[in-house]
């Protein structure tokens, strides 16, 4: 074949290449499945006024979304960052955190005091916290000469044992039925998210990710490693510490929403990776979403009216998430 004819511009009418072809009917797929769960949601055994039902489902439908939204980004941004797709941003310490303010609240207020306490202003602390603790981190690592990002990993997971060593001793002060009241809040609840807290997490996670579709070509460039990235343009530095502080937010929203989530962005993340075959990330990011999206969707659909609520979905989530992380480790030390 002649130069020319490989670097000739493809004409209006000709045919797409396999892989965007490829591309353009999983988005199809996942997208259809993805309106039919959330039409199942909002329908499926609905009695009554639908002035009533469909605003109350729906306000429910845009949390499991919103936090579909931030898990999926979040962590294939982290993955994307640390350059290892068996990393979640749990590792940096944001459950065990979001225990122990949970921990201490409980301790200082009591459930009593805890309940009085307005949901927009928990939430707003909650995030704040977690937002300002995690950027004084990211700026202290990448500040100086101290650059490496197996060092804010390795330095997660202290914080994230010393976090949960301090949860566990003041846990062992409270009284039993503080305790009970604890526990309830320490498990990732889709059902009962405050509706006053939905418009501003919308409003955060559809910043975010106006941000994130403005950088998606410098998040390509990014994934080819630090080397690759510097020598292509890429202010690696900077990059990183505002993509670490969006996954911070992200994750901080989606954790004070609902609760800890440890493994379901590795699930849809690897799925993602597995099911469109591309690095870049204007087709893993809404791939991810969508996998998320119908993940929790109709997961919480089927538990709902199959199963009656006989279990909680964290739980399954967090079982087949686990599972997927053991098979990415295997795989990983057979190579």
């Amino acid at each position: 074949m002649s130069v020319d004819a490989r670097t000739r511009t493809p004409t209006p009418g000709a045919a797409a290449p396999p892989g965007r072809v490829r591309t353009r009917i999983l988005f199809a797929v996942l997208g259809a499945l993805t309106a039919a769960a959330m039409a199942a949601f909002l329908v499926v055994d609905a009695h009554g006024s639908w002035n009533f039902v469909l605003p109350f489902r729906g306000r429910k439908l845009l949390a499991l979304v919103l936090v579909a939204f931030a898990i999926a980004v979040s962590t294939v941004l982290f993955q994307t960052v640390t350059e290892n797709r068996i990393l979640t941003p749990s590792i940096l310490g944001f459950d065990s955190l979001f225990v122990l303010i949970q921990t201490c609240l409980v301790f200082a207020l009591g459930s009593a005091g805890l309940s009085a306490v307005p949901p927009l202003v928990s939430f707003a602390g909650e995030v704040v916290l977690m937002v300002v603790l995690s950027t004084a981190l990211f700026r202290w690592l990448f500040g100086g000469a101290r650059r490496s990002l197996h060092l804010l990993v390795l330095v997660g997971i202290v914080f994230g044992v010393l976090f949960r060593s301090v949860s566990a001793l003041i846990q062992r002060l409270i009284d039993p039925n503080e305790f009970a009241v604890l526990t309830d809040r320490l498990f990732a609840s889709f059902t009962s998210v405050p509706p006053d807290l939905l418009g501003i997490s919308a409003a955060i996670i559809a910043a975010t990710g106006v941000l994130l579709w403005r950088d998606r070509r410098s998040l390509d460039v990014l994934g080819l490693g630090r080397d690759m990235a510097v020598a292509l343009g890429v202010d690696h530095r900077r990059i990183v510490l505002r993509l670490l502080v969006i996954v911070s937010l992200l994750v901080s929203v989606s954790t004070a929403l609902v609760g800890p989530v440890t493994f379901f962005g590795l699930l849809v993340a690897s799925l993602a990776h597995q099911l469109t075959g591309s690095h870049r990330h204007s087709v893993l990011l809404p791939a991810a979403v969508l996998l998320a999206v119908l993940a929790l969707v109709g997961g919480q659909t089927v538990l709902e009216h199959v199963f009656d609520m006989s279990t909680v979905l964290s739980v399954l989530i967090e079982f087949l998430g686990g599972i997927v992380f053991l098979l990415l480790v295997m795989r990983g030390a057979r190579r």
